[in-house]
């Protein structure tokens, strides 16, 4: 049995979670989120906790049992708390705005780069260095952070880029001093 799989989800107050064929519904007071998950799977609400189970020990069924249990308790999550990932603008004249709903980025090219966010993400700036993006759902926020990031990865050199916060990058050291018969 697997030790995430065989664990609840505790219903908050304020959410509604509607099971519909193998489509998951979660309403919280941040929004809505849907899930459709493998038919086999059987998932059901039982006073205010969520339980699935499996249907055998196929290997495919044990790797989803986890998995679905994992995705719900985030959608829970998601519309109670939702999710935030921040980003740290490192270099000289790097700097992050925004225009509307734009981010407009100034990390090194020729030109600015602008980002628009998809459907339920917010993006806002701190400062000219601070990149926050918060949304419901985790995969989405994950992905937008993500998406950032590769606008201009950190140099493994000098550390310049974008990177997330706490993110620590090992600086390689740079050329070495000129031997003794250097001029």
């Amino acid at each position: 049995m697997s030790k995430v799989g065989k664990k609840p989800i505790t219903i908050p107050g304020g959410v509604n979670v509607e099971i519909k064929g193998n489509t998951v519904t979660v309403k919280g007071p941040k929004g809505t989120l849907n899930y459709e998950f493998h038919p086999m799977m059987d998932v059901k609400v039982k006073e205010n906790q969520i339980w699935i189970k499996r249907p055998n020990d196929e290997k495919i069924f044990c790797s989803l049992h986890g998995t679905v249990r994992q995705i719900i308790n985030n959608m829970v999550i998601g519309v109670t708390q939702g999710y935030k990932k921040t980003l740290i603008v490192e270099g000289t004249g790097y700097k992050a705005s925004m225009q509307g709903n734009k981010l407009i980025l100034n990390v090194g090219y020729s030109h600015p780069v602008e980002y628009t966010p998809p459907e339920g993400i917010t993006i806002k700036v701190e400062g000219n260095n601070k990149i926050i993006v918060e949304g419901i759902d985790k995969q989405k926020v994950g992905q937008v952070a993500a998406e950032l990031r590769r606008v201009r990865e950190p140099d493994s050199y000098k550390g310049k880029g974008l990177r997330y916060e706490g993110e620590r990058i090992k600086l390689k050291p740079g050329k070495a001093a000129a031997g003794k018969g250097a001029a």
